[in-house]
């Protein structure tokens, strides 16, 4: 039998084995074998009473835990066999903490650690307190919105008036500190305590190549109504059709997955990290990365069946699910899949790496039909409304550089270069003088 995340062989016993034991038990618990080969071949040991009688205390006094020891004599061979439980606290060994990974023995450290144990205190990141912000940097605006959210479940929070006590009912206020939770959720200036809390939003032409993008920046509450402004007004594309004198404007992709896909990913976003919450539109599909992989021991296939909720923030959970935007039930992803399968989409791609967790919506078929059609009018589209914004800045400072102009586009400067050049070849525009020490000339239609 092979070293797996439960099985482990030493040949002999050395104290610092005691680190394997400390990873058993902080991950699953396990069994380690003295006296076996790598391959799990009994070659024996010669000390195995006196280990017998000495490692429960050693174990116990260094790890602080107590472990079923035996041993077993096969064909003259003596083996130990320690037998580790799963710890409900954190076990360290030296000062320092080890789990287990397949047959490998890991250190934790760095923002593995810190949630390693902030894990088993019972706490989530969100329910820590910050004590340099005070209830004056909440945004009553959003807070009253959020009572008008929550009226239907939770009628004393709309007739609440004292803040005070409302977000202590929300569990948001730690004696006087507010919580993080509470920052994320409601504060006017969010980006001054975590500048990394934004969701940034861009149209991709390949995977390198990107045209256009936004910041989207607020507490939670404002970037979820921003960021579906901007995508409705910016970058969705729609199908058009006439009922009669009526227009109607069928969107390519259905708002509600997406939406649910987005509050998702505000809810289990790992707010250590540096990286923002990305919206990633392309020709066919859109992207929704996330720093925020899946609760251990979870797996992208159980998202696709009936499972529980594992939320990483508690709070910014329990709030939303208050405000009527989520369900507590943990059916977020099928929602997601369900909704994309009566519009007759292809299946939502969950995908996860070591960094980031994403989700892929498909485009409504109506693309598929004229794909190139479709494809070309939205490009023409966003290329006359670029050239028109390029034209606007050019009136404003005919000096304008191309660097600049880049800037202000949020375009990459051999967009600009092709545009400038399209609107030459029009007779639009013409540059006068040289090119550093010219300018440029509108011409009136």
């Amino acid at each position: 039998m092979l070293e797996t995340n439960y099985i482990e062989y030493k040949s002999d016993w050395k104290d610092d084995y005691l680190k394997v034991i400390c990873a058993f038990a902080n991950t699953s618990g396990g069994i380690l074998y003295v006296g076996k080969n790598d391959d799990g071949k009994s070659v024996g040991i010669s000390n195995a009473k006196d280990l017998l009688e000495n490692l429960p205390n050693k174990i116990n006094s260094r790890l602080g835990i107590i472990t079923d020891i035996s041993f077993d004599n096969k064909d003259g061979l003596e083996i130990l066999i320690i037998e580790i439980k799963k710890s409900t606290v954190p076990i360290s060994f030296n000062g320092k903490y080890y789990k287990r990974s397949g047959s490998v023995v890991l250190e934790l450290q760095g923002r593995q650690l810190s949630d390693f144990l902030l894990k088993h205190t019972g706490y989530t990141w969100d329910m820590l307190d910050e004590d340099h912000v005070s209830m004056d940097d909440l945004n009553l605006t959003t807070i009253d919105k959020f009572k008008s959210y929550a009226s239907d479940r939770l009628p004393s929070i709309y007739l609440e008036e004292n803040l005070e006590i409302l977000l202590q009912k929300l569990n948001l206020l730690n004696k006087k500190n507010l919580s993080r939770a509470a920052i994320l959720l409601f504060s006017g200036q969010l980006q001054k305590y975590f500048p990394q809390a934004h969701i940034k939003i861009g149209r991709f032409v390949s995977p390198t190549e990107m045209i256009s993008s936004d910041i989207i920046t607020g507490n939670l509450f404002q970037q979820l109504e921003d960021v579906f402004e901007v995508l409705q007004k910016k970058y969705l594309i729609h199908q058009i059709s006439y009922d009669g004198i009526h227009r109607r404007e069928i969107p390519a992709y259905p708002l509600e997955a997406l939406r649910e896909a987005l509050i998702n990913a505000l809810i289990h976003r790992n707010y250590h990290s540096t990286a923002a919450t990305q919206v990633r539109i392309y020709n066919h599909y859109i992207q929704i990365v996330n720093d925020g992989r899946l609760p251990e021991g979870m797996s992208i296939s159980d998202l696709k069946k009936p499972h529980l909720s594992y939320p990483r923030h508690i709070l910014l959970a329990d709030v939303f699910y208050k405000a009527g935007f989520i369900e507590s039930w943990g059916n977020g992803t099928l929602k997601i899949s369900e909704i994309c399968s009566k519009m007759g989409l292809p299946e939502v791609l969950f995908e996860q790496n070591e960094y980031q967790f994403s989700v892929t919506i498909f485009a409504k078929s109506f693309i598929n039909e004229h794909e190139n059609e479709h494809e070309n009018e939205y490009e023409n589209e966003h290329e006359n409304e670029r050239l028109k914004s390029l034209i606007l800045e050019i009136k404003k400072n005919k000096f304008i550089s191309i660097n600049q102009l880049a800037e202000k586009l949020g375009v990459n400067r051999s967009t600009v270069t092709r545009d400038l050049n399209k609107l030459k070849e029009a007779r639009q525009l013409n540059r006068k003088g040289s090119a550093k020490g010219g300018y440029w000339e509108v011409n009136h239609e």
